[in-house]
């Protein structure tokens, strides 16, 4: 049934003073068998994998689906009467849910505009979370979620799951241990065809579709068809282009690799929307260069046709004495914690035990982590966008004496040459360097990017200043 948006505004007043009411203890205490009750939101794409996930775990009940588009609602409840045996509740306003006392967890796959909000809004309603990478939509609002998940005490996890993947965890204890030599370059490579999303005409959004709900805290635009669902993606106000989607994955990985990486000193990244022109607004090739003193780490962007080693992947290059590179395996499930003593468990696992014992050290993915490294990519994304078009016949040296950036920048160029682009006819961008200090999260001298570190957002739905 397609609810009355009427009747939600009426509530708003309400429900934000609940919200902030929340206290350490608004949430019940789960014993080690006692049933825990999941609110699916988002249930198009990864939401069902989130279905899935939290459904195969013992006593975990996928209670509610929540979800704007009522269109989706037949399919996705039928999938989880046919394969966990309950009927969940659909709903459009996921404020239903957390009106709800019997919902312990929000898990959200949700468009990337609404991670930190949303959680942020289940954090003071005494709910759990599990929350779809990038953590946030900009700087600000990660930030805001990890203080909410202090001072809640709630379970926050990040859905970077190769966190829980011993093949990482040990390679990083060993770069640490300096083993392996001196790191000297840390890379990422997201290298993921997307084609031209084409043009959609702006018109009213289908009758089924809670536009109001889907938009949440972004600014109200007129709907069209590349907005739901998958291609808002492409578009700054409800996305972060790929490597804020599927790059946040091998970027936590990256930083992960340097020891004791945090926040870097300098971003700069150029690239561009190339190979053809549509409505999309993000770029769909990018390089990134961060800056952590004797270590590198670049991320490199590719969504145009390449060679035959396109996908994703992580490599780590030492110095000349111990030059390895380690790429990214697929197909690995299993995941082995020995700081926990436990066996091989699947990240929903993992976030279900802690739930369980209520020991935020026990996740693999912890909250502040992904705001780090989904941080990185909107660093990139503010210098990309306050970056100025040049040529690329323009013979100036973009990375200066920095050879492993440069090297990179020629890469780009002989991605793009590969796909019929004809460099001397070309323009870029090449981003403004950002000078970041890490100790307030906030580019040095810079108003300009710190404004976009931030966003305006839509009363009712306003991530909160003091949470």
């Amino acid at each position: 049934m397609i609810e009355s948006r009427r009747k939600f505004l009426a509530q708003s007043t309400l429900f934000t003073t609940f919200a902030i009411s929340g206290t350490k203890s608004s949430g019940k205490i789960i014993g080690a068998n006692e049933r825990i009750n999941v609110a699916v939101c988002g249930i198009k794409s990864r939401g069902t994998a989130h279905i899935g996930g939290h459904g195969r775990q013992k006593n975990v009940t996928i209670s509610h689906l929540v979800e704007p588009d009522a269109r989706l609602h037949q399919a996705r409840s039928k999938f989880v009467q046919s394969k966990f045996k309950n009927t969940p509740e659909c709903i459009q306003d996921v404020r239903r849910a957390l009106e709800d006392k019997n919902v312990d967890v929000l898990s959200i796959a949700t468009p990337n505009h609404w991670h930190s909000l949303m959680s942020i809004w289940a954090c003071q309603a005494g709910k759990d979370v599990y929350v779809e990478k990038p953590l946030s939509h900009n700087l600000f609002e990660g930030r805001q979620l990890v203080k909410a998940a202090k001072k809640y005490g709630r379970i926050v996890q990040h859905g970077t799951q190769n966190r829980s993947l011993s093949k990482w965890s040990d390679l990083a204890n060993e770069i640490a241990s300096g083993k392996r030599g001196k790191l000297e370059v840390a890379l990422g490579t997201c290298h993921k065809r997307r084609k031209s999303i084409g043009f959609k005409d702006k018109t009213s959004p289908p009758i089924e579709l809670d536009f109001d709900a889907w938009t949440g805290p972004a600014a109200i635009e007129d709907y069209h068809e590349n907005l739901v669902h998958y291609n808002w993606h492409w578009f700054w106000n409800y996305g972060n282009g790929d490597i804020g989607n599927q790059g946040v994955h091998q970027m936590d990985i990256a930083r992960w690799m340097i020891p004791g990486a945090v926040w870097p000193s300098k971003i700069v990244s150029i690239g561009g929307r190339f190979g053809y022109e549509d409505q999309g607004q993000t770029a769909n090739t990018q390089l990134a260069i961060f800056d952590y003193g004797e270590s590198l780490l670049v991320f490199d962007v590719r969504g145009l046709e390449g060679e035959s080693n396109m996908g994703v992947s992580n490599h780590v290059y030492f110095d000349e004495s111990k030059k390895q590179t380690i790429t990214k395996s697929h197909g690995i499930k299993g995941i082995k914690d020995p700081l926990a003593g436990r066996g091989e468990v699947d990240v929903f696992e993992n976030f279900i035990q802690a739930v369980r014992n209520r020991k935020e050290s026990h996740l693999d993915a912890h909250v502040y982590e992904g705001h780090v490294s989904s941080g990185l990519c909107h660093l990139a994304n503010v210098s990309y966008r306050l970056g100025e078009k040049t040529g690329f016949s323009n013979q100036k040296n973009t990375f200066g004496n920095n050879q492993a950036a440069s090297e990179y920048f020629e890469r780009m160029k002989e991605h793009l040459k590969e796909n019929g682009l004809k460099l001397e006819n070309t323009d870029y961008v090449v981003g403004r360097t950002l000078e970041f200090d890490g100790s307030t999260e906030q580019v040095k001298g810079d108003d300009e990017a710190n404004q976009l570190l931030s966003a305006s957002y839509r009363p009712p739905y306003v991530v909160p200043q003091s949470v």
